[in-house]
């Protein structure tokens, strides 16, 4: 059996953060909720992983028999993330593994919270904007001069509850990222090998983002002229995750740069930054992968 002091640490810490998830701080710990589970499974044998567990859920138990759930839906994604440290595999797999296994159990929450307990998120979330806009509506709707109109509430409501998959979809990517970027040194420290991401400058989309780019229009066009629900929602999400991927690019194609023109370190940062902020910047990414920028930068002049 395989116990050490680190991960006897890590094991508190993974108890703690599952803790955690009932205080206002779990807006922020949630984010960090695999990296214990990752590392223990990486570093220990699956056998001696399970063992660290049973303390955990023991004191759970006795706490509150609901964290039990919280546990198991954390350990499921941790072990898949886990898994693929340590077998060695690609930066790029374990991520995507990870954020697909946390994304399979959003939807699986959802289905079950849906047949079992008769949960609508789409309800839920029309309740809670009614809710952070009724002092907006008080005062007949005046505040600081500006008007606000039942409308006005049901529009908010209609789109936050278009853009849930984005929603999904970006917080499980941002929790595998985050994940892998503390897990990997700490297992490296500890003495597991684990595959780091490729410098920023190799950073490249599919260029097949460009067509799947013109689809999203056709979809924005369509769900303009049919307010469908299915085209909006379609064209809500494509198309913001289609940007998304342009700004990887752009930000590749500035590391790029950067790179091969030697400029400071601190410059390919702030541009990369920049782009989060400065929405025509992401045409950077979108000429980047149309035209071979970065083959014409490289080119040896005659």
């Amino acid at each position: 059996m395989n116990f050490s002091f680190k991960s006897v640490i890590w094991s508190v810490v993974f108890l703690l953060l599952l803790l955690s998830l009932i205080t206002p701080l779990s807006v922020l710990t949630v984010f960090f909720m695999l990296v214990p589970g990752v590392i223990l499974y990486a570093y220990l044998s699956v056998k001696s992983f399970f063992v660290h567990l049973i303390p955990v859920a023991i004191i759970l138990f006795m706490i509150e028999p609901l964290y039990l759930i919280f546990l198991v839906v954390f350990t499921v994604p941790a072990i898949v993330m886990g898994h693929a440290f340590k077998k060695g595999k690609s930066a790029l797999y374990a991520f995507l593994a990870g954020s697909g296994a946390i994304l399979a159990e959003y939807l699986l929450m959802l289905l079950i919270g849906s047949v079992l307990f008769h949960f609508n998120l789409y309800n839920y979330i029309e309740d809670m904007v009614k809710l952070a806009t009724e002092p907006l509506t008080a005062s007949d709707g005046l505040v600081n001069g500006f008007v606000w109109t039942p409308e006005m509430t049901e529009d908010v409501a209609r789109r936050t509850q278009l853009l849930i998959p984005f929603a999904l979809v970006v917080t499980a990517l941002v929790m595998s990222l985050i994940t892998h970027l503390i897990a990997r040194p700490i297992l490296n420290v500890m003495g597991v090998s684990v595959a780091n991401f490729p410098p920023a400058r190799e950073w490249r989309m599919p260029r097949a983002l460009i067509w799947y780019y013109f689809l999203a229009l056709i979809f924005t066009l369509m769900s303009s002229e049919n307010d469908g629900s299915y085209w909006s929602m379609i064209a809500a999400n494509l198309s913001p995750l289609i940007n998304l991927g342009f700004m990887i690019q752009a930000i590749g194609f500035f590391f790029f740069l950067s790179h091969a023109k030697k400029w400071n370190p601190v410059i390919p940062y702030l541009l990369a930054a920049a782009v989060f902020f400065i929405g025509p910047l992401r045409i950077i990414g979108v000429i980047d992968l149309v035209f071979p920028l970065r083959e014409a930068i490289t080119k040896p002049k005659r």
